[in-house]
C-alpha cells in the first residue's frame, strides 16, 4: 500500500518559491497519474497539477507559467515547484496517486502553504 507524505511548505512573502515535495512509501513507477490538489479556507479542494507515468503533464490556469510538477520515480517523489507566488495561492497542498485502473490509492495529509502580501 502506498503512502504519501507531503513536505515543504511554510510562509513566504508574494513573488517568492517553494518546492513541495510528496514522497511516497512504496514505489511510484506504477502509478499512472500523479497529481497536487490544493484547498483554500473555506473553498472547495481544485487540482493544480497532474503528471503521468510518461511526464505528461497538465496544469491548472491559475498555476500555468509559474508552477512545475516533475516526478523522479527512482527516489518515489513528486515535486512542485512554485515561483512567483501570490497571496491567493496560500492553501493546503496536498498529493495523491491513481493507478492504472483509474482509481486513487492514495492521499497525502498536505502541507500548508502561506503566502503573505
Amino acid at each position: 500500500q502506498v503512502q504519501l507524505v507531503e513536505s515543504g511548505g511554510g510562509l513566504v512573502q508574494a513573488g517568492g518559491s517553494l518546492r513541495l515535495s510528496c514522497a511516497a512509501s512504496g514505489t511510484i513507477f506504477s502509478m499512472k497519474v500523479m497529481a497536487w490538489y490544493r484547498q483554500a479556507p473555506g473553498k472547495q479542494r481544485e487540482l493544480v497539477a497532474s503528471i503521468t507515468s510518461t511526464r505528461n503533464t497538465n496544469y491548472a490556469d491559475f498555476v500555468k507559467g509559474r508552477f512545475t510538477i516533475s516526478r523522479d520515480n527512482a527516489k518515489n517523489t513528486v515535486y512542485l515547484q512554485m515561483n512567483n507566488l501570490k497571496p491567493e495561492d496560500t492553501a493546503v497542498y496536498s498529493c495523491n496517486a491513481e493507478n492504472y485502473r483509474g482509481v486513487v490509492i492514495a492521499w497525502g495529509e498536505g502541507t500548508s502553504v502561506t503566502v503573505s502580501s
